[in-house]
């Protein structure tokens, strides 16, 4: 049929079904649908172009977006991704890879996951990890539903959420949780320090979970040992949302306190996947082993065949789970198998060490950033807290929203403003430093602001 060329049959073979149904044409079977509701042709959409043609006008259009020098970080950041990682992850037996259902067929993309999971659970220092969530912030609502179907000492269905884990998260956590019955409440910072205080917390009431991010959104340390055991003496789980990167620095969740974090999560784009308008990338999460069973998505195991040769298959969980609906631990069905592909070969390549450098080079160029930042007049800290790679700053005599305009004008994206998430803090910046900048991307930013700030 003319009206619908991407069905994927010969004239003949529409001709024969339509005739065995009865039905004069394709437009028949849908009369039923009024005319004016009917999409016509699609009149923003021009004719075809040749490959060429299309070629040159995609470069331009990326020429267009220029290539700006990026400071924003606030759960997106910009790494260097080695170019043997994407040359593995794109060859055709894992970009094509479907979900691995059928062990037989799959041992490779099985061995991969089973790699990743362990790499995963040494970060967190946590027993099990699963590899099938969608993002960070969805990872997050599943912990949320998670704690709260595995706490056991309590029926509560209230989980405890600081104000100082991204906000973005939040949203998605309370949209996927509201619905079934699971109340959110939040949690104050110190205006100091920028992080939870624990000694102003007092008396929960009943609670599942509290969560705790480390780094938090403004970049800081929050005090995660005392959170945990604060969570912990009041009977609820912990769960953590963590910067995978920042593992191979900051204690893992796994050993925060005296008991350690039940639950760990996060967004694994860190891990190798490029910035690239807001996606794809993927979520993480880790737990303790007694957990295992109320954990969504799936895990991979290792086991032997009956020749005694080691092998990988999907376990503790059928199929079916992602068809039972209400009944299913989750209804996570999103692989993004790929991502996690191209993140295990990325912590294979750099390994402990090259991690711990990423990290160690992120977080000293982002206090070469503040310390340059505070030779500018009317710049200054929010926060007396130390850091990884992210810091909130002040801005004097300008409001955030004109200095960024400004320093986008000098191609350079200035940092993140908060003051629709977090009025109370003025004009206030979020800004990030990656192992990517250089001494003269902070020079270049920095007399960028003199400019804009008038301080010249």
């Amino acid at each position: 049929s003319t009206s619908m060329p991407f069905i994927p049959h010969t004239e003949e073979e529409v001709r024969d079904m339509l005739a065995a149904i009865g039905a004069g044409s394709i437009d028949a079977l849908f009369d039923e649908i009024p005319s004016e509701l009917r999409a016509r042709s699609l009149s923003g959409v021009p004719a075809g172009l040749s490959e060429m043609a299309v070629s040159r006008l995609m470069s331009a259009r990326a020429a267009e977006c220029g290539a700006p020098l990026c400071f924003i970080g606030a759960g997106a950041y910009e790494h260097h991704v080695p170019a043997a990682i994407w040359e593995v992850a794109s060859r055709g037996e894992f970009y094509s890879a479907y979900t691995p259902y059928q062990a037989e067929a799959s041992q490779g993309t099985l061995q991969l996951i089973y790699e990743f999971q362990t790499m995963m659970t040494r970060l967190t220092a946590l027993d099990v990890s699963n590899a099938s969530l969608y993002d960070g912030a969805s990872a997050l609502a599943e912990a949320v539903l998670m704690a709260v179907r595995a706490n056991r000492t309590s029926k509560s269905r209230r989980v405890l959420i600081p104000r100082t884990v991204n906000p973005v998260y939040r949203q998605v956590a309370e949209a996927i949780v509201a619905a079934q019955g699971i109340t959110i409440d939040s949690i104050g910072f110190d205006a100091k320090t920028g992080v939870v205080d624990v000694a102003q917390l007092g008396t929960p009431g009943e609670a599942a979970a509290l969560i705790v991010q480390q780094p938090n959104f403004f970049g800081a340390l929050e005090d995660a040992d005392a959170l945990t055991d604060w969570a912990h003496q009041h009977g609820m789980l912990v769960v953590g949302v963590v910067n995978p990167t920042s593992l191979a620095l900051l204690q893992p969740p796994g050993a925060w306190g005296k008991d350690g974090a039940d639950i760990a999560c996060g967004e694994g784009q860190p891990l190798g996947i490029p910035l690239s308008s807001g996606g794809p990338y993927f979520g993480f999460m880790c737990c303790r082993m007694e957990h295992a069973r109320q954990m969504p998505g799936r895990i991979v195991g290792r086991t032997v065949d009956l020749d005694g040769k080691p092998g990988y298959a999907l376990t503790l969980q059928a199929r079916e789970q992602h068809i039972r609906r209400s009944k299913a631990t989750s209804n996570i069905c999103t692989n993004q198998g790929l991502m996690v592909t191209a993140a295990t070969q990325y912590m294979a390549m750099l390994g402990t060490q090259g991690l711990r450098e990423v990290a160690l080079t992120s977080h000293a160029n982002t206090r070469a950033l503040v310390e340059r930042l505070s030779a500018v007049l009317g710049v200054e800290r929010a926060f007396a807290r130390p850091f990884f790679h992210e810091v909130v700053v002040r801005v004097q005599g300008k409001p955030v929203a004109d200095v960024l305009e400004g320093l986008a004008a000098e191609n350079i994206l200035g940092g993140y403003a908060l003051k629709a998430d977090y009025p109370e803090l003025g004009e206030a910046l979020l800004v990030c430093a990656t192992e990517t900048r250089t001494a003269e991307d902070i020079e270049r930013y920095v007399s960028a602001l003199r400019r804009v700030l008038g301080k010249v």
